[in-house]
């Protein structure tokens, strides 16, 4: 198992370890180079160490905010998959991880946007409070209303030396301020509102929390529109996020000042200053907003994609044949100028007449070869209920070519499932519509074998469906039976194995299929090889598999829910060799 995991795994572990070890160095050389620098000496004396913490934990939010949009750009994950580098060997599934790491990061961001520290000896509650929270986990927010409480505090009558003296710079001609906050007063939540830095952290705040609830697996499948629409907070996210520290409140020793004053020897002789040489008043500016720079690049690259959405928007889409399907299954066949496509790769759809906003993702059915490309729809939401009914696909007939709604595509876009011809033998693994990458995969294969002259690296496919509802073998049985024909009259029927489990019926269907059970060919699919009932047993499946391809690397595709990835993940670590020159199963999960 050990071996297994270290041949699946290694990769993803040493990159996630880099991701880390990148935030931890990012974190500490901030946290020690602000705890250290001169020029925020007299800030320190205000502050302590929550300077630091809110310092350090800001570089690693904005490395975060950095990478937080590449795993979500989808035609640059294309075009990495497209390139030497990257189309083969464990990178690539580098790639198919990309949503993963694009969670990996916003849990990062999360944790990072609520950085903090301890303080000095202030008011008791929020000394106790900064103290608790540079113990555990030191967080941003907590660290900066450490900062305010802080300078709060400073003006105070209660504070005296140094620090008053400090607070009291800037109420005299040619002085400049270090505290913000001028009075004793003056009103901190109020302070904290009207400030830029305030405003839009506090923007960036419900930002977060609305991305992040929003984004859990029960809400996505309850209501993905919301999630859709929650998500596009991140652009208020990212404006605020730029413009965070324009209000420069923190702020350091300006160089020029440190010229002509000496901290070291002037911090105890405050009483003194401007009036020896030695020690004129210091001076005081913000520092430069750095987070733009930070995201820039990224934030181009995302504008970049959502401009070729838009403009692929702009694009026609033909429909020419719709089809309702039993089990709520609509077929669509669309045709589109310059559109090309590899097998097991996925659109984006978007239907303006339901939603001008949403776009949701469907794989393509088609094959390369066939003159136009299609998607199959199971109605499994309120989008696609709505484009069920708009196409009249739900007890309805069926509408007129020229009176179905507009469809706008983006894509194709790379997924797992375009590496199945890398292996010598994979093993495509479906469970109910997640059928539907396999359809334009399986049809490929089937043109491939009509030419003669095409040598495939790939020599054996197994093929498994579990399905609970006979209705929904219909529409895919048609493409089963012409493989199994065109298979057979090449000669080459060892190349598909495939295995059908019909995981649901009821008596009447008992019956019919055990009437039935002598016949040539199968009752429910009317293929040769006759339908399994029940669930399949993984381990006796995989032993088989390993067992007739002793030393052979296979791909292990699969299309599905949660619950039975995982089972077929354990079950690749588990017949997996720890011999480098035995078998190695190895894992792809289709994902959007």
């Amino acid at each position: 198992m050990m071996g297994c995991w270290i041949l699946n795994e290694s990769l993803s572990f040493l990159l996630v370890l880099s991701w880390l070890g990148v935030n931890l160095y990012l974190f500490i050389d901030t946290f020690y180079w602000y705890e250290e620098e001169e020029s925020f000496l007299y800030t320190r004396v205000i502050l302590g160490s929550t300077l630091a913490w809110a310092r350090a934990s800001a570089v690693c939010l904005n490395f975060n905010c950095m990478l937080i949009l590449l795993p979500v750009s989808r035609n640059l994950i294309s075009f990495l998959r497209g390139t030497s580098t990257c189309c083969r060997g464990p990178w690539v599934r580098q790639l198919d991880k990309n949503l993963k790491f694009h969670k990996l990061v916003a849990y990062g961001i999360a944790i990072n946007a609520i950085h903090g520290g301890r303080t000095k000896e202030r008011k008791k509650s929020i000394r106790l409070m900064c103290n608790v929270t540079s113990s555990t986990i030191a967080i941003h927010i907590v660290a900066h209303l450490c900062n305010l409480e802080g300078y709060h505090s400073s003006q105070s009558e209660e504070a005296e030396g140094l620090q008053a003296a400090l607070s009291k710079l800037g109420d005299n001609p040619n002085e400049s301020y270090l505290n913000p906050i001028r009075t004793f007063h003056t009103n901190t939540v109020t302070e904290l509102l009207t400030t830029i830095a305030g405003v839009t952290g506090l923007m960036m705040s419900l930002a977060l929390i609305l991305i992040l609830t929003s984004s859990t697996e029960f809400i996505r499948r309850v209501s993905y529109e919301l999630f859709w629409y929650t998500h596009h907070v991140f652009i208020i996210f990212f404006i605020s996020l730029a413009i965070h520290g324009a209000g420069r409140i923190v702020r350091g020793q300006t160089p020029e000042s440190l010229l002509l004053h000496n901290v070291t020897f002037c911090r105890d002789h405050y009483a003194e200053w401007q009036t020896v040489v030695q020690c004129p008043a210091p001076q005081f500016s913000g520092k430069e907003p750095s987070a733009w720079k930070w995201v820039l690049g990224p934030v181009v690259l995302y504008a970049c994609e959502r401009i070729i959405r838009f403009w692929r928007f702009q694009q026609e889409v033909v429909i020419t044949k719709v089809v309702s399907h039993p089990s709520g299954v609509l077929e669509l066949h669309m045709k589109k100028r310059n559109f090309k496509m590899a097998p097991g790769q996925y659109v984006l759809i978007q239907c303006p007449s339901i939603s001008s906003l949403e776009w949701h993702p469907f794989t393509l059915t088609s094959a390369p070869q066939e003159d136009f490309f299609s998607v199959h729809i199971r109605t499994a939401g309120d989008w696609t209920e709505a484009l069920c009914k708009a196409f009249g696909a739900e007890g309805q007939a069926l509408r007129e070519l020229r009176s179905l709604p507009r469809l706008a595509v983006d894509g194709p876009f790379g997924a797992a499932l375009t590496d199945v011809s890398h292996y010598p033998v994979s093993v495509c693994i479906a469970a109910g519509i997640g059928v539907t990458p396999f359809a334009a995969l399986l049809k490929s294969i089937w043109y491939r074998c009509c030419e003669s002259q095409t040598q495939l690296k790939l020599r054996k496919v197994y093929f498994y469906w579990i399905c609970r509802d006979p209705k929904a073998f219909e529409w895919f049985a048609d493409l089963l039976l012409s493989l199994e024909t065109r298979l057979s009259e090449r000669g080459r029927t060892h190349f598909l194995s495939y295995h059908i489990f019909l995981t649901g019926w009821d008596e009447n269907q008992a019956i019919h299929i055990a009437l039935h059970w002598n016949d040539d060919t199968d009752v429910i699919t009317g293929l040769k090889q006759k339908t399994f009932y029940g669930r399949p047993n993984w381990n006796h499946e995989f032993q088989k598999i390993a067992y007739h391809h002793p030393s052979c690397n296979i791909g292990v595709f699969f299309c599905g829910p949660k619950a039975l990835s995982k089972t077929l993940q354990r079950m690749c670590c588990l017949y997996s060799s720890a011999d480098p020159r035995g078998v190695h199963f190895y894992y792809h999960k289709e994902s959007f």
